[in-house]
Protein backbone atom coordinates (compact mmCIF):
# COMPACT_ATOMS: atom_id res chain seq x y z
CA UNK A 1 0.00 0.00 0.00
CA UNK A 2 1.41 3.43 -0.95
CA UNK A 3 0.80 6.73 0.54
CA UNK A 4 -1.23 8.30 -2.65
CA UNK A 5 -3.77 4.92 -1.71
CA UNK A 6 -7.28 6.42 -2.10
CA UNK A 7 -5.81 9.97 -2.28
CA UNK A 8 -6.47 12.53 -4.61
CA UNK A 9 -3.38 14.17 -6.80
CA UNK A 10 -3.97 17.33 -8.45
CA UNK A 11 -1.33 18.96 -10.75
CA UNK A 12 -0.81 22.46 -11.87
CA UNK A 13 0.34 22.67 -15.31
CA UNK A 14 -0.62 18.99 -15.36
CA UNK A 15 -0.59 18.97 -19.37
CA UNK A 16 3.17 19.62 -19.15
CA UNK A 17 6.15 16.48 -19.82
CA UNK A 18 6.28 16.64 -16.07
CA UNK A 19 2.45 15.86 -15.71
CA UNK A 20 2.60 12.92 -18.71
CA UNK A 21 5.60 11.34 -16.36
CA UNK A 22 3.16 11.71 -13.64
CA UNK A 23 0.63 9.99 -15.54
CA UNK A 24 2.81 6.72 -16.16
CA UNK A 25 4.09 6.51 -12.94
CA UNK A 26 0.77 6.54 -10.65
CA UNK A 27 -2.16 5.56 -13.01
CA UNK A 28 -2.12 1.98 -12.93
CA UNK A 29 -0.94 2.37 -8.61
CA UNK A 30 -3.83 2.22 -6.12
CA UNK A 31 -4.07 6.44 -6.06
CA UNK A 32 -7.90 7.24 -5.93
CA UNK A 33 -7.95 10.28 -8.78
CA UNK A 34 -5.57 12.44 -10.95
CA UNK A 35 -6.68 16.13 -11.60
CA UNK A 36 -5.20 17.68 -14.28
CA UNK A 37 -5.57 21.28 -14.18
CA UNK A 38 -4.10 23.69 -17.38
CA UNK A 39 -5.67 26.24 -19.46
CA UNK A 40 -4.86 24.24 -23.06
CA UNK A 41 -8.16 22.59 -23.77
CA UNK A 42 -5.98 21.12 -26.90
CA UNK A 43 -2.89 19.58 -24.80
CA UNK A 44 -6.02 18.55 -22.29
CA UNK A 45 -8.14 16.77 -25.59
CA UNK A 46 -4.70 15.14 -26.58
CA UNK A 47 -3.89 13.52 -23.61
CA UNK A 48 -7.83 12.82 -23.12
CA UNK A 49 -7.21 10.64 -26.36
CA UNK A 50 -4.02 8.93 -25.34
CA UNK A 51 -5.21 7.42 -21.96
CA UNK A 52 -8.43 6.30 -23.51
CA UNK A 53 -5.50 4.78 -26.43
CA UNK A 54 -3.77 3.11 -23.90
CA UNK A 55 -5.27 2.30 -20.72
CA UNK A 56 -8.41 0.25 -19.95
CA UNK A 57 -11.29 2.34 -18.88
CA UNK A 58 -11.13 2.37 -15.38
CA UNK A 59 -7.70 3.20 -15.41
CA UNK A 60 -8.10 6.72 -17.33
CA UNK A 61 -11.01 7.57 -15.66
CA UNK A 62 -9.00 7.84 -12.98
CA UNK A 63 -7.99 11.52 -14.58
CA UNK A 64 -10.32 14.53 -14.39
CA UNK A 65 -10.11 17.38 -16.70
CA UNK A 66 -10.24 21.18 -15.71
CA UNK A 67 -9.73 23.84 -17.24
CA UNK A 68 -8.02 27.12 -15.58
CA UNK A 69 -5.09 28.98 -15.25
CA UNK A 70 -3.46 29.25 -11.85
CA UNK A 71 -3.95 33.57 -12.82
CA UNK A 72 -7.40 32.65 -11.93
CA UNK A 73 -8.14 32.36 -7.96
CA UNK A 74 -11.89 31.36 -8.92
CA UNK A 75 -10.56 28.53 -11.25
CA UNK A 76 -7.97 27.28 -8.72
CA UNK A 77 -10.80 27.06 -5.63
CA UNK A 78 -13.32 25.34 -8.30
CA UNK A 79 -10.67 22.44 -8.79
CA UNK A 80 -9.91 22.01 -4.99
CA UNK A 81 -13.48 20.90 -4.31
CA UNK A 82 -14.38 18.07 -3.40
CA UNK A 83 -11.28 17.35 -1.52
CA UNK A 84 -7.69 17.27 -3.18
CA UNK A 85 -4.91 15.29 -0.73
CA UNK A 86 -2.15 16.35 -2.70
CA UNK A 87 -0.59 18.88 -5.31
CA UNK A 88 2.16 19.19 -7.37
CA UNK A 89 2.68 22.45 -8.89
CA UNK A 90 4.35 22.86 -12.19
CA UNK A 91 2.54 25.07 -13.54
CA UNK A 92 4.95 27.92 -15.16
CA UNK A 93 6.44 30.15 -17.73
CA UNK A 94 9.49 28.18 -18.18
CA UNK A 95 11.41 29.92 -21.44
CA UNK A 96 14.18 32.27 -20.41
CA UNK A 97 13.57 34.09 -24.07
CA UNK A 98 10.27 34.73 -23.75
CA UNK A 99 10.48 36.24 -19.92
CA UNK A 100 12.63 38.22 -20.81
CA UNK A 101 10.74 40.26 -23.56
CA UNK A 102 7.57 39.86 -21.01
CA UNK A 103 8.64 39.62 -17.61
CA UNK A 104 5.49 40.60 -16.26
CA UNK A 105 3.49 37.80 -17.51
CA UNK A 106 6.12 35.46 -16.00
CA UNK A 107 5.25 37.47 -12.56
CA UNK A 108 1.63 36.83 -13.27
CA UNK A 109 2.06 32.86 -13.36
CA UNK A 110 5.20 32.16 -11.70
CA UNK A 111 4.26 34.35 -8.52
CA UNK A 112 1.10 35.35 -8.18
CA UNK A 113 -0.53 31.90 -9.64
CA UNK A 114 1.59 30.08 -7.72
CA UNK A 115 0.76 31.72 -4.32
CA UNK A 116 -3.26 31.59 -5.49
CA UNK A 117 -2.25 27.86 -5.69
CA UNK A 118 -1.05 27.70 -2.20
CA UNK A 119 -3.59 30.03 -0.55
CA UNK A 120 -6.08 28.13 -1.90
CA UNK A 121 -4.42 24.58 -0.85
CA UNK A 122 -4.07 25.97 2.69
CA UNK A 123 -7.91 26.89 2.73
CA UNK A 124 -8.91 24.00 1.37
CA UNK A 125 -7.15 21.58 3.98
CA UNK A 126 -4.36 20.04 1.00
CA UNK A 127 -2.01 18.14 3.68
CA UNK A 128 1.16 18.16 1.20
CA UNK A 129 2.13 20.74 -1.42
CA UNK A 130 5.25 20.16 -3.39
CA UNK A 131 6.63 23.03 -5.68
CA UNK A 132 8.57 22.64 -8.85
CA UNK A 133 11.43 24.83 -9.60
CA UNK A 134 14.77 25.36 -11.80
CA UNK A 135 18.40 26.00 -10.89
CA UNK A 136 17.55 29.43 -12.63
CA UNK A 137 16.28 30.76 -9.58
CA UNK A 138 19.42 30.42 -7.43
CA UNK A 139 21.69 33.85 -7.97
CA UNK A 140 19.11 34.80 -10.79
CA UNK A 141 20.24 36.77 -13.55
CA UNK A 142 16.67 36.65 -16.24
CA UNK A 143 13.40 37.50 -15.66
CA UNK A 144 12.29 33.59 -15.48
CA UNK A 145 14.87 33.05 -12.92
CA UNK A 146 14.13 35.67 -11.06
CA UNK A 147 10.37 34.76 -10.98
CA UNK A 148 11.02 31.23 -9.99
CA UNK A 149 13.25 32.69 -6.91
CA UNK A 150 10.28 34.48 -5.66
CA UNK A 151 8.22 31.91 -5.96
CA UNK A 152 10.24 29.70 -4.18
CA UNK A 153 10.94 32.64 -1.09
CA UNK A 154 6.67 32.32 -1.43
CA UNK A 155 6.38 28.73 -1.04
CA UNK A 156 8.95 28.47 1.95
CA UNK A 157 7.38 31.74 3.82
CA UNK A 158 4.25 30.27 3.64
CA UNK A 159 5.70 27.13 4.71
CA UNK A 160 7.43 28.64 7.79
CA UNK A 161 4.39 29.93 8.68
CA UNK A 162 2.78 27.36 9.19
CA UNK A 163 5.30 25.53 11.54
CA UNK A 164 5.79 22.17 11.32
CA UNK A 165 2.39 20.91 13.00
CA UNK A 166 0.41 22.27 10.76
CA UNK A 167 -2.42 20.26 8.46
CA UNK A 168 -0.44 21.81 5.25
CA UNK A 169 3.17 21.22 4.65
CA UNK A 170 4.93 23.31 1.63
CA UNK A 171 8.19 22.27 0.52
CA UNK A 172 9.88 22.94 -2.43
CA UNK A 173 12.28 20.83 -5.33
CA UNK A 174 14.81 22.86 -7.80
CA UNK A 175 16.05 20.74 -10.56
CA UNK A 176 17.79 21.54 -13.51
CA UNK A 177 17.60 21.27 -17.75
CA UNK A 178 15.08 18.30 -17.80
CA UNK A 179 16.00 16.81 -21.36
CA UNK A 180 13.66 16.39 -24.03
CA UNK A 181 10.76 18.16 -21.85
CA UNK A 182 8.74 20.48 -24.16
CA UNK A 183 10.52 23.42 -25.27
CA UNK A 184 14.08 21.96 -24.82
CA UNK A 185 17.18 21.77 -26.87
CA UNK A 186 17.35 17.91 -27.20
CA UNK A 187 14.28 18.01 -29.32
CA UNK A 188 15.11 21.13 -31.30
CA UNK A 189 18.90 19.94 -32.03
CA UNK A 190 16.98 16.67 -33.19
CA UNK A 191 14.54 18.24 -35.43
CA UNK A 192 17.54 20.74 -37.14
CA UNK A 193 20.05 16.98 -37.85
CA UNK A 194 16.97 15.71 -39.70
CA UNK A 195 15.73 18.73 -41.41
CA UNK A 196 19.29 18.98 -42.73
CA UNK A 197 19.96 22.03 -40.79
CA UNK A 198 22.96 22.46 -38.74
CA UNK A 199 22.64 22.15 -34.83
CA UNK A 200 22.85 25.89 -33.46
CA UNK A 201 24.52 26.25 -30.36
CA UNK A 202 24.58 29.26 -28.20
CA UNK A 203 28.10 28.36 -26.64
CA UNK A 204 30.06 24.93 -27.14
CA UNK A 205 31.70 25.52 -23.69
CA UNK A 206 28.22 25.96 -21.70
CA UNK A 207 27.35 23.21 -19.69
CA UNK A 208 24.04 22.35 -18.58
CA UNK A 209 22.85 19.55 -15.46
CA UNK A 210 21.60 16.54 -17.22
CA UNK A 211 18.26 14.89 -15.94
CA UNK A 212 15.29 12.90 -17.15
CA UNK A 213 11.95 12.92 -16.67
CA UNK A 214 11.85 10.03 -14.57
CA UNK A 215 14.54 11.92 -12.34
CA UNK A 216 12.30 14.78 -11.75
CA UNK A 217 9.37 12.62 -10.95
CA UNK A 218 11.84 10.79 -8.25
CA UNK A 219 12.91 14.18 -6.58
CA UNK A 220 9.13 15.29 -6.06
CA UNK A 221 8.34 11.72 -4.84
CA UNK A 222 11.77 12.34 -2.21
CA UNK A 223 10.50 15.42 -1.29
CA UNK A 224 6.69 14.17 -0.86
CA UNK A 225 7.83 11.83 1.48
CA UNK A 226 10.82 13.94 3.74
CA UNK A 227 9.58 17.34 3.23
CA UNK A 228 9.36 19.26 6.13
CA UNK A 229 7.60 22.84 6.13
CA UNK A 230 9.86 25.66 4.06
CA UNK A 231 12.17 22.76 3.05
CA UNK A 232 13.76 23.15 -0.42
CA UNK A 233 15.34 19.57 -2.21
CA UNK A 234 18.03 19.42 -4.55
CA UNK A 235 18.93 16.64 -6.75
CA UNK A 236 22.51 15.94 -7.31
CA UNK A 237 22.84 15.65 -11.35
CA UNK A 238 25.87 15.24 -13.99
CA UNK A 239 26.31 17.77 -16.35
CA UNK A 240 27.80 17.93 -19.94
CA UNK A 241 28.86 20.98 -22.29
CA UNK A 242 26.72 21.77 -25.38
CA UNK A 243 29.14 20.55 -27.58
CA UNK A 244 29.84 16.79 -25.55
CA UNK A 245 25.61 16.71 -26.29
CA UNK A 246 25.27 18.06 -29.45
CA UNK A 247 28.02 14.96 -30.59
CA UNK A 248 26.22 12.63 -28.38
CA UNK A 249 23.59 13.76 -30.93
CA UNK A 250 25.25 13.39 -33.89
CA UNK A 251 26.58 9.96 -32.92
CA UNK A 252 23.37 8.67 -31.55
CA UNK A 253 21.82 9.48 -34.70
CA UNK A 254 24.40 8.01 -36.64
CA UNK A 255 23.15 4.31 -35.70
CA UNK A 256 20.20 4.92 -37.78
CA UNK A 257 21.91 6.93 -40.79
CA UNK A 258 25.62 7.78 -41.03
CA UNK A 259 25.21 10.99 -42.36
CA UNK A 260 24.17 12.68 -39.23
CA UNK A 261 27.92 12.49 -38.43
CA UNK A 262 28.24 15.12 -40.91
CA UNK A 263 25.90 17.47 -39.18
CA UNK A 264 27.29 21.31 -39.10
CA UNK A 265 27.51 22.68 -35.63
CA UNK A 266 27.09 26.65 -35.91
CA UNK A 267 27.37 28.89 -33.06
CA UNK A 268 24.79 31.76 -32.66
CA UNK A 269 25.77 33.57 -29.42
CA UNK A 270 24.23 33.24 -25.84
CA UNK A 271 20.29 34.39 -25.60
CA UNK A 272 18.81 37.09 -23.62
CA UNK A 273 19.57 36.06 -20.15
CA UNK A 274 21.52 32.82 -20.75
CA UNK A 275 24.29 31.52 -17.92
CA UNK A 276 27.22 29.74 -18.78
CA UNK A 277 27.15 27.53 -16.27
CA UNK A 278 23.84 27.27 -13.89
CA UNK A 279 23.93 26.60 -10.21
CA UNK A 280 21.52 24.42 -8.19
CA UNK A 281 22.59 25.24 -4.44
CA UNK A 282 24.09 28.79 -3.51
CA UNK A 283 26.69 28.76 -1.31
CA UNK A 284 24.69 30.00 1.51
CA UNK A 285 22.38 27.44 1.24
CA UNK A 286 25.09 24.70 1.57
CA UNK A 287 26.44 26.25 4.45
CA UNK A 288 22.98 24.55 6.26
CA UNK A 289 21.95 21.52 3.34
CA UNK A 290 21.82 18.05 4.56
CA UNK A 291 23.12 15.72 2.23
CA UNK A 292 20.94 12.69 1.48
CA UNK A 293 23.07 10.87 -0.54
CA UNK A 294 21.48 11.76 -3.58
CA UNK A 295 19.46 14.75 -2.47
CA UNK A 296 20.44 17.56 -0.60
CA UNK A 297 17.52 18.94 1.83
CA UNK A 298 18.40 22.64 2.23
CA UNK A 299 15.67 23.37 5.80
CA UNK A 300 14.03 27.01 5.51
CA UNK A 301 16.04 29.71 7.60
CA UNK A 302 14.02 29.42 10.94
CA UNK A 303 15.07 33.19 12.06
CA UNK A 304 12.41 35.76 12.45
CA UNK A 305 12.88 39.62 12.03
CA UNK A 306 14.35 40.38 15.71
CA UNK A 307 17.53 40.41 14.19
CA UNK A 308 19.08 41.96 17.11
CA UNK A 309 19.02 38.44 19.23
CA UNK A 310 21.14 36.83 17.06
CA UNK A 311 25.06 37.31 17.17
CA UNK A 312 27.06 37.24 14.12
CA UNK A 313 26.41 35.32 11.13
CA UNK A 314 27.00 32.13 9.81
CA UNK A 315 31.05 31.48 9.13
CA UNK A 316 30.61 28.43 7.21
CA UNK A 317 29.20 30.26 4.63
CA UNK A 318 32.72 31.82 3.63
CA UNK A 319 33.53 27.87 3.27
CA UNK A 320 31.56 26.83 1.16
CA UNK A 321 31.27 26.81 -2.54
CA UNK A 322 27.84 26.48 -4.93
CA UNK A 323 26.95 23.44 -6.69
CA UNK A 324 26.90 24.22 -10.26
CA UNK A 325 26.90 22.61 -13.55
CA UNK A 326 30.65 23.64 -13.64
CA UNK A 327 31.62 21.56 -10.70
CA UNK A 328 29.53 18.65 -10.38
CA UNK A 329 30.53 15.42 -12.37
CA UNK A 330 31.19 16.26 -16.28
CA UNK A 331 29.95 13.69 -18.39
CA UNK A 332 32.04 12.83 -21.46
CA UNK A 333 30.06 11.68 -25.08
CA UNK A 334 29.79 8.19 -24.39
CA UNK A 335 27.75 8.79 -20.99
CA UNK A 336 25.50 11.51 -22.86
CA UNK A 337 25.23 8.69 -25.45
CA UNK A 338 23.98 5.99 -22.84
CA UNK A 339 21.65 8.94 -21.16
CA UNK A 340 20.25 10.05 -24.83
CA UNK A 341 19.35 6.25 -25.07
CA UNK A 342 16.72 6.40 -22.32
CA UNK A 343 14.59 9.15 -23.99
CA UNK A 344 11.55 7.53 -25.19
CA UNK A 345 11.43 9.36 -28.20
CA UNK A 346 14.97 8.53 -29.18
CA UNK A 347 14.43 4.55 -28.74
CA UNK A 348 11.47 5.04 -30.93
CA UNK A 349 13.54 7.06 -33.85
CA UNK A 350 16.20 4.67 -33.76
CA UNK A 351 13.20 1.90 -33.72
CA UNK A 352 14.21 0.13 -30.83
CA UNK A 353 10.97 0.62 -29.09
CA UNK A 354 7.21 1.11 -31.15
CA UNK A 355 5.97 4.44 -31.20
CA UNK A 356 3.16 5.65 -29.17
CA UNK A 357 3.12 8.67 -30.32
CA UNK A 358 3.54 10.87 -33.70
CA UNK A 359 6.60 11.10 -34.86
CA UNK A 360 6.70 15.00 -35.23
CA UNK A 361 6.28 15.10 -31.24
CA UNK A 362 10.07 14.71 -30.32
CA UNK A 363 9.64 15.41 -26.52
CA UNK A 364 8.89 13.42 -23.83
Amino acid sequence: MSVFKDKTLLITGGTGSFGNMVLKRFLESDIKEIRIFSRDEKKQDDMRHRLQDNYAFEIADKVKFYIGDVRNRDSVDIVMRGGVDYIFSAAALKQVPSCEFFPMQAVETNIIGTNNVLESAIRHGVKKIVVLSTDKAAYPINAMGISKSMMEKVATAKGRQLGDNAQTTICCTRYGNVMASRGSVIPLWVDQMIEGKPITITDPDMTRYMMTLDDAVDLVIYAFEHGHNGDLFVQKAPACTLDVLAQALKETYAELDSKYLDTLVKVIGTRHGEKVYETLVTREEMARAIDCGEYFRIPCDARDLNYDKIEGGNPEVEKMEEYHSHNTRRLNVEEMKALLHKLTFIREDLGLQPRSKSKEIRSE
